[in-house]
């Protein structure tokens, strides 16, 4: 008989479609990336019988949960499971603890002449194995880290790698001041999941030597689990060094270019005062550190080339500002940060320096 752990692999390894039908709330405070939300009762109806099983007890739960989810309703919603079903063959369905709710659903699905198998212990054990995946990469993979000045194009790199897990992608947040996307990044849990499931990936294939950014503790609003931090802050760096105005020129692309595109796709008549408030608002982040004087000047360069790029699609003048903010504030605390761990330095270079000893480091590993 196969064990529930294997099962859980086998389904986050090869990213089987999951069918969560949890309440909405649920699914927002944490999910999988390979999971879709079909609730079989929404957020009241939820609270309604959870209420009702507190007061009355189960049997009285179940049948307020018939009395609210009956008719168009259930319907709607069995349709919804059933065209789930028929895109998604070798998909799986599960509720908090794979109980009450999951058995209602495949009842239901079964009656309507369709069939999904329930994953055992759900949503909740699922979680616990992930958890546990993340303790384990920390116990029993080494860890390469790839650091660098801010623009030096840390990520861009590993990305290029086969032997990697994407910190900030998985927290959807660039990781400084300047970080955020256009749209709210992960939760701690998704965040979490969604490292796991890289991990698992890449010990399924035998991959125990991984690259990883150098990041701080948080990236965004998520913090890294403790264990994986610990093991990052005693594993190797390798740093890259590049030139000054290659940085800048990243820097342009990434601050500016990109996160006005990303701005015009969730909002096309409002994209630009959304643009302009990010670069602001994480200007005020750093205030303190600028200090009140280049504060101001960085306040009011950037003032200055936001008005010019929006009357003229001009975007010369953001090169003042970023200049600023590199010179007095990235640079300067990378160095700081860096000094106090110059004993983890294992190699120095520039961009394909880098990439090339880190590829040559990962083939000797893998042979």
């Amino acid at each position: 008989m196969q064990r529930h752990t294997d099962i859980y692999s086998n389904l986050f390894i090869n990213s089987l479609p999951l069918m969560d039908v949890r309440a909405p709330i649920e699914f927002q405070r944490g999910a999988f990336p390979n999971a879709k939300n079909l609730p079989i009762m929404d957020n009241h109806q939820r609270e309604t019988v959870g209420i009702c099983y507190k007061n009355h007890g189960q049997d009285q739960a179940i049948l307020k949960g018939h009395e609210l989810v009956k008719g168009e309703i259930r319907d709607a919603r069995v349709h919804a499971w059933v065209k789930f079903a028929n895109e998604n063959p070798n998909g799986l369905l599960y509720c908090f603890r794979g109980g009450l709710r999951s058995k209602i659903t495949k009842q239901w699905m079964h009656e309507a002449g369709t069939d999904l198998p329930i994953v055992q212990g759900g949503y909740k054990a699922m979680r616990t194995f992930l958890i546990n995946e993340i303790e384990l990469a920390a116990q029993q993979c080494s860890f390469k880290l790839v650091g660098g000045k801010t623009g030096s194009a840390k990520t861009a790199l590993i990305n290029e790698l086969y032997n990697t897990v994407d910190l900030e992608a998985a927290a959807y947040h660039r990781g400084s001041s300047f970080g955020r996307h256009a749209l709210e990044q992960n939760n701690q849990i998704n965040f979490e999941n969604i490292i796991a499931i890289e991990f698992l990936k890449l010990r399924h294939e035998n991959i125990l030597d991984i690259v990883m950014e150098d990041e701080a503790r948080t990236i965004g609003k998520v913090g890294l689990p403790k264990s994986l931090f610990e093991k990052m802050r005693s594993s190797p760096i390798v740093v890259i060094e590049e030139p000054y105005q290659a940085r800048l020129e990243r820097l342009i692309q990434e601050y500016v270019l990109d996160m006005l595109a990303e701005f015009k796709n969730i909002e096309t008549e409002n994209s630009f005062t959304l643009f302009s408030d990010y670069l602001l608002q994480s200007l005020e982040k750093i205030k303190k550190r600028l200090g009140p004087v280049r504060y101001a000047s960085a306040h009011k360069t950037m003032c200055n080339a936001l008005q010019k790029h929006e009357k003229s699609d001009d975007i010369t003048s953001h090169y003042d500002w970023l200049s600023i903010i590199l010179d007095n504030y990235y640079d300067p605390m990378y160095e700081d940060q860096l000094k106090k761990r110059e004993e983890f330095i294992c190699f120095r270079g520039n961009y394909n320096e880098c990439k090339e000893y880190l590829e040559s480091f990962s083939l000797l590993m893998k042979n």
